[in-house]
Formats: structure tokens, sequence, C-alpha cells
């Protein structure tokens, strides 16, 4: 019997793997840390259980932000939709309700996100095509009408436009009877990533963080139970990023952002109890199991030894996950099922605070009902039958999952490090370095499907032909059509007198740099102010953002 692993690597192992060579040369993860075939006592680095590994709900959170997690609650289950119309997307949301969703998430369509009105010639032929078009007040009434605001948490996926839209739910709840402290809810507002990955970006980045600013200030005094950014790592992951790239460029935003607004006068911990975080969830199992452990960690010591935090909540990691639409294929579709199936456990043995899983056919389409409702179900098989969700991180002890947690930390930490000594985040932005880094990555990736190494089922190996999936969901052009008369109908019908005046008012504010721009904004939306108006008015103040050629 061996007593060490290296004896036994010589004793045992060699003598099968001389016989029968394994099936590669060297195994690795999605990031590229390279796999061992077994992992022992031998292969722990922490050396303090307390230190680095500890108990759920305590400091470093490694295993968890709950002492009891889904024993006491289960993840919130969000599945993104947004499509055509207010109208059409209202309904869409009421059916999700009615099947047991628990929390709504809004997908925007493009002009939406970058601060066009849909009318506009930039708009023209994505009306509704990515998500809902949300112009005015009236449109957020109607995406919203008959959904109990103070009951229903809801999700929105905007950035560049995100103090708008957060102003147009705050303005809808009051219409509604809902004062803004009731609503609870979650503003992506997380601009820096858009440099790096997304491209829906408006304003240059400075002025973009200064918005960023002022929903946290305008939040922390009046909409207390609303997350007022969730840092995401998974659009960076969605463009080529590897696990490790995720954690630490997800990071170094999230610590530009809590500069800024310390900078700004901010106490840490009046606002990072709010901050919360967007991941992935990818093929690659024990590596995202250990990712989000990893996560975990990394958060809290950097707000505890970084900043100073006091507040435990200021050190607790929240995020949502959705599972990777990069990884869907339009080739064999219903093996995406399994894939997004994968990709949810590892979130939930991950500890998500919250989930959406990709659809079916997303590779082809946005989803129908029939397609959405599997993925709820998804989700619901395992919080009640798989047993995941019965015990607290049950991975956690795995010397395999403890000792990737500690290698992603570390390689994340070492990029943090490393975008420090450029002057930080948006520093590195404008060099166009996260670019960079992520253009490489995903070009290796790429390159290892093409060349057979990286098995992608039914695209480059077990290829068949499978007939087209029938009746994807398709937006009707007219539904464009009927939106642009809506919101020509609208600025026909408002007192555009007040409506001048509300814009001036924000005008102002947004050029004087100790003024909030939010109050003043969210007068502008009362006054049936567009978006497009709105966002016209700050890009006279603040510019617009132009890539340097060097990105």
């Amino acid at each position: 019997m061996s007593t060490s692993k290296h004896e036994w690597q010589d004793a045992t192992l060699s003598r099968v793997t001389q016989r029968f060579p394994e099936r590669r040369e060297e195994f690795a993860t999605d990031s590229g840390l390279d796999l061992d075939t077994v992992y022992t006592p031998e292969d722990d680095s922490s050396g303090d259980y307390q230190r680095a590994i500890g108990y759920p709900g305590e400091f470093p959170y490694t295993r968890g932000v709950q002492p009891n997690m889904y024993r006491g609650r289960i993840w919130t289950m969000r599945q993104y939709a947004g499509y055509a119309t207010a109208a059409a997307t209202n309904e869409r949301y009421r059916y999700l309700l009615e099947n047991g969703q628990t929390g709504l998430s809004v997908a925007f369509d493009l002009p939406t996100q970058i601060g066009y009105d849909s009318d506009h010639p930039l708009a023209e032929g994505e009306v509704g095509k990515v998500g809902v078009p949300i112009c005015s007040l009236a449109d957020m009434e109607t995406l919203f009408d008959g959904i109990p605001l103070d009951k229903v948490s809801t999700s929105m996926t905007i950035n560049a436009t995100a103090a708008v839209l957060l102003c147009l739910y705050i303005a809808a709840g009051k219409r509604r009877g809902v004062a803004p402290e009731q609503l609870s809810g979650t503003l992506q507002n997380d601009i820096l990533k858009e440099y790096i990955a997304r491209g829906t970006y408006a304003f240059p980045p400075r002025p973009s963080m200064r918005l960023v600013v002022d929903v946290f200030k305008y939040c922390s005094e009046n909409v207390p139970r609303w997350n007022t950014i969730s840092i995401s790592g998974y659009h960076m992951r969605e463009a080529g990023a590897t696990a490790t790239q995720e954690l630490a460029f997800t990071f170094a935003n999230a610590i530009a952002y809590v500069e800024a607004a310390v900078a700004a006068g901010l106490a840490v911990d009046d606002f990072a109890p709010r901050l919360s975080f967007f991941f992935v969830a990818q093929n690659n199992l024990f590596e995202e199991v250990a990712k989000f452990r990893a996560a975990r960690r990394l958060w809290a010591r950097i707000m505890r030894e970084r900043f100073g935090a006091k507040d435990p909540r200021s050190m607790m990691l929240r995020f949502h996950t959705q599972t990777a639409g990069v990884t869907l294929t339009a080739q064999q579709p219903d093996n995406n099922v399994i894939r997004s199936t994968v990709q949810a456990l590892a979130a939930v043995l991950g500890g998500t605070q919250s989930l959406h899983v990709n659809s079916r056919d997303e590779a082809l389409s946005l989803p129908t009902e029939e397609s959405a409702q599997l993925s709820l179900r998804t989700q619901q098989i395992l919080a009640h039958e798989s047993g995941a969700a019965d015990v607290v991180d049950p991975l956690g002890g795995s010397w395999f999952v403890e000792n990737l947690t500690d290698r992603l930390e570390a390689s994340a930490m070492e990029y943090i490090q490393r975008i420090d000594r450029m002057g930080g985040a948006v520093t590195a932005i404008e060099d166009g370095f996260q670019v960079h880094e992520i253009g490489d990555a995903a070009f290796a990736h790429q390159r290892s499907v093409d060349d057979n190494e990286r098995i992608v089922v039914g695209v480059n190996q077990y290829v068949t032909e499978s007939p087209p999936i029938a009746d994807l969901l398709r937006v009707d052009a007219a539904a464009a059509a009927e939106q642009v008369e809506r919101l020509q109908t609208l600025r026909r019908e408002r007192d555009n007198m007040a409506v001048q005046t509300s814009l001036d008012r924000l005008g102002d504010a947004a050029r004087s740099p100790d003024a909030n721009t939010i109050p003043p904004m969210l007068e502008c939306v009362e006054k049936y102010a567009t978006l497009g108006e709105i966002c016209d008015v700050l890009r006279q103040v603040f510019g617009e953002y132009e890539p340097s050629a060097s990105l």
C-alpha cells in the first residue's frame, strides 16, 4: 500500500499507464489549469481550514454567504425575458410567474440599451429584436401592468442607460402606489464591462462612472432594498475570457466602482452591502463550482483588507448566475438542454443566489414559451428532486475542488495586481488591455475546437443530421411599427413645455460635477420625457464614446 501520492504514482499508476496510455497527454480546465490524475490531502495548499474555508455565513464566506443556504430558502429563479413590445413581454412575465418563477429579469432591446428611442434612424430593424423596447414611462407602466412591484423583485440588464431605466421603474412604482423604499431588485449598471466585452455603451468611461455613483448615492438614501449594481463577469466570459479572467476583470472593475464611490464621499459600509455580481456557469462543472467559491473568498478579502469594510454584509458576495449562451449550438439543439442542466447544477453547487437557465432554442431565436417553461422546470427539478439543495457547499472538502479554488483565486489575484500596476481598471480599459487578453483567450479556444483538441458534441464530433426546431419565436415586424406609433402619439399628447423644462434642469445638473443627476432625471421621466431625449441631453454634456484604434 502506497504511503504518499508520489509513491502511488510510481508503484501503481505508472504500471497501468504504460499498458493503457491515458487518452490525452495533458488534462486541463477550460482556464488552462493543469489537472492531476487524482487529488489527496497532499494537494491541500490552504493549511488553515478556518482562514481559508471556514463555515457558511462567516468570513471568508468560501462555503456560502448564508449559514444554511438553500435549506432555508431556494435561490431566486429568474428567467430572462423581453421581446416585441411591453404588452407582449408583460404576458410572458405573467406566464412565468404563474409557472413558479420567483423573480423577473428584463431583457431590453438594443436601442434601449444604447439610449435611442424606437423611432430613431439607428433603431431601424432592431426594435424589439433582442429584448423589450422601453422609451417612456408609458412603456414601463405597460411592462409591469398587474404585477405587484412591492412583492416581486426585478432584475434589469441595462448599463449605459441604467440610471434612466431605474428612474422609469421608480416612477412606475409611484404611479401604482408603491413607494421607492418598497421596491426590490437589481440594476446591472456595470458600464465598465461594456467597454471590455459587450459594446452597448453611450458615454465615455469617466462620466459613465459618475452616473453609476449617482445611482449609488440616490438609492442608499431613497431605495434601500435595491441592489445598485450587478458587476458582471458573464459578458466577458461570453466574449471568450477564461474563468480566471472572468474573476480578475470582474473584481478589478468592482474595485474601480468602490474607489469611485469612496472618492465621491460615500462610506464603504453605506453602499457595499447593496453591491451584487453576475457570473456565468459554463460546462466544466468542477472548475465552475471552484470559481464561485474562490469569488466569495476573494471579494471578502478585498473588502476587508483593501477597503477596511467593517459590516459583514459588505464582504458577502451575492451573485446571480446565467448558464452560458456561448455554449449553445444550432446543431443538435436538444443537446443544449443537457449543457444547461450541467451548468445550472454548477451554479447551485457553487451557492448562487439567483439563476437563469438558457433555453434549447436560443442559438436560433428568442425562446418560445414551451422552451422557457422547460428551462424553469430544470431549475425546479434541481431544487426539489436532485438533493443538491439539501446540504450547504456539498463539494467543500473535496481535495480536488479545494485545490482548484485556491489556484483560481491566486491566478485571479495576479491579474488584479497587474491591473493595479497599470493604474486601475479604467486606465487598463482605455489602453485596451482586457480586450486584448480576452481576444487571445477566445482565439485559443476556437483554435482548439477547429483542431478537434476540444470536443463539442454535435459540432466537431458525433455529428448527425437533426431536424430544425419547429415554431421558432419570430418578432413580428408590425410590432415595431406599433411601438413607433405609440411613441409618436405620446409626444403629441404630453405637456412638451414641462418636458423641456425638466430636460433643461437635467442638463444643468449634468454640467455641475457636484450635483446628483438622478433627481432631475426622475422628474424628466415623470413628465414623460423619453429615454432618447434624456440621453441626448447627456450626450451633449458628456460626449459619446469612441473606441481608440488600439481596441
